[in-house]
């Protein structure tokens, strides 16, 4: 790398700082899991509520991520063309207004159908945030990245405990008027503080029609196997989100306080690898760390499948699943980075592109589990280090084909 790595107290012409604006822009991706993981624990009291079974209302949950996914579909391309403050004030008011209206509906029907608009119109907010990050620390977009993964990690660790804490001081409309106050202190905040050369300058807007931007995307150089990467990285997370309550609880027989630490040590693990990414990927670019990345998953992801192949005691799957977390978390913010890189127009429908391909291959874990089922933890191991080994081939084809996966960053 020859340009320095990009400070946190560094100052721009518009008045704003990193040290600002990463929490800033951190805050607003975070408006995603503090929407999914808040209401988690008031799940049992929204069906007795609305006079429901538990399980329609879990649906909400699906639907949730429906909306998110073809949010980002819709409002992707919509930003490279019109600007990314104006996505983000939209989609911050329409997350506002609905979190406000399910605080007062009275039937399940109701409660379904405002949760697809919240999560349809906040991903307006969320779609724009990488390119923004891209827009910050150019060359460095991954360490940018890193510091925003790092920051969001900490929303679904302790939304299910605030939304705890809020049943015990009111009912279950006070989440949602929580989450209503919360992205409103975030639209003021915006409003007021973020100040980009982008949302002037119109000279970087895309000029492509909807689809245009869609197959400019998808037919760019060096983008396939490296969003291919990512997509795989992203299988393998969800494979271990859909698992570990079933491995840990149910395989190795844990009670539920000690599942919460296990998950949220693995969790800390994501959050460390984002650290050390943020401090080196400088120096090494993101395009090495993504391949050194992967070959220690690799091993990681033998060692796993090895251990509980031998049927050996939950704390060596616990070992092994540490670096292997830790690995997937640089995996993902690189192979990010290296696709948003090859756009200087486009980075909002990329990142519609990389969004709902991770959610639509994430969604597949469950089902993939399901048919693997052999009541061990073999089939999550095997399908992780599968997506990993996969992730490798990725790369080792890009090394061969260096005039489709672009120069080293």
């Amino acid at each position: 790398m020859n340009n320095p790595s990009v400070k946190t107290n560094q100052k721009y012409p518009f008045g704003a700082s990193l040290a600002l604006l990463i929490p800033m822009l951190s805050a607003i991706i975070a408006i995603t899991p503090l929407a999914i993981d808040m209401y988690l624990p008031a799940m049992a009291t929204l069906a007795v509520s609305f006079d429901t079974d538990i399980t329609l209302v879990q649906q909400s949950l699906s639907l949730y991520l429906a909306g998110y996914a073809i949010g980002m579909l819709c409002f992707g391309p919509l930003a490279d063309r019109f600007g990314r403050k104006k996505l983000v004030i939209i989609g911050l008011f329409g997350f506002m207004l609905s979190s406000l209206g399910l605080a007062f509906v009275t039937s399940i029907e109701s409660f379904l159908a405002l949760r697809f608009v919240q999560a349809f119109i906040g991903a307006a907010a969320t779609v724009v945030v990488p390119g923004y990050i891209k827009e910050l620390y150019g060359e460095n977009t991954a360490k940018g990245m890193s510091y925003v993964s790092l920051i969001m990690m900490l929303a679904p660790l302790i939304a299910p405990s605030i939304g705890s804490l809020i049943l015990e001081l009111g009912d279950w409309h006070l989440i949602f008027f929580i989450l209503a106050f919360y992205a409103l202190t975030l639209l003021l905040l915006v409003s007021l503080k973020l100040k980009m050369p982008s949302d002037k300058d119109k000279s970087n807007r895309s000029t492509q029609s909807f689809f245009g931007a869609y197959a400019t995307v998808l037919t760019k150089k060096g983008v396939k196997l490296n969003l291919a990467s990512g997509v795989l990285t992203s299988f393998a997370f969800f494979c271990y989100l859909t698992a570990s309550p079933f491995v840990y609880m149910e395989v190795f027989q844990l009670d539920k306080s000690l599942f919460a630490i296990l998950f949220s040590t693995n969790v800390g693990a994501l959050m460390v690898a984002n650290v050390i990414n943020s401090r080196i990927v400088g120096r090494y670019g993101s395009k090495r760390m993504l391949k050194m990345a992967t070959f220690f998953g690799s091993i990681a992801g033998i060692g796993l499948l090895a251990v509980n192949l031998l049927d050996l005691n939950y704390q060596f799957t616990v070992a092994m699943l540490l670096p292997l977390m830790a690995c997937l978390g640089v995996m993902s913010v690189n192979a990010d980075a290296i696709v948003l890189m090859k756009f200087q127009k486009e980075t909002g429908t990329a990142t519609a592109v990389i969004g709902t391909l991770r959610f639509g291959f994430g969604a597949l874990a469950g089902p993939l589990l399901a048919l693997f089922y052999t009541g061990t933890a073999v089939p999550f191991s095997a399908l992780m280090l599968a997506a990993v080994i996969l992730v490798g081939l990725c790369q080792f084809f890009c090394r061969h084909q260096p005039a489709n996966c672009g120069e080293e960053n």
